[in-house]
């Protein structure tokens, strides 16, 4: 069973900054990525940033130069620090843990979410 902790959420106004933290328990490895993804009201569930054991990143595009994504494997923690923040930021972002190797999928889990919140 996994466990994944989000924490960090919160309200800002336009320009500001949060830094979202994800700690995840249990039967997690191998970790192949940890990663975030977020989900506006009337949107679908999409990704911001991920980054791979082996420290690979990818950043939605919409969050790339502002968002930077980071790992700490022996706390098996992912962070994602956001910056320059926008209204349209505004979702209830989601920590992402996905189970295998490059060549092996053996699953993935998902947190509850924190919602953050940014006001024009």
């Amino acid at each position: 069973q996994v466990q994944l902790v989000e924490s960090g959420g919160g309200l800002v106004q336009a320009g500001g900054s949060l830094r979202l933290s994800c700690v995840a328990s249990g039967t997690i490895f191998p970790i192949y990525a940890m990663g975030w993804y977020r989900q506006a009201p009337g949107k679908q569930r999409e990704l911001v940033a991920t980054e791979t054991t082996s420290g690979n990143t990818n950043y939605a595009d919409s969050v790339n130069g502002r968002f930077t994504i980071s790992r700490d494997n022996t706390k098996n923690t992912v962070y994602l620090q956001m910056n320059s923040l926008k209204p349209r930021d505004t979702a209830v972002y989601y920590c992402n843990l996905e189970r295998g190797t490059r060549t092996v999928a053996l699953g993935d889990d998902w947190g509850r979410g924190t919602q953050v919140t940014v006001s024009s």
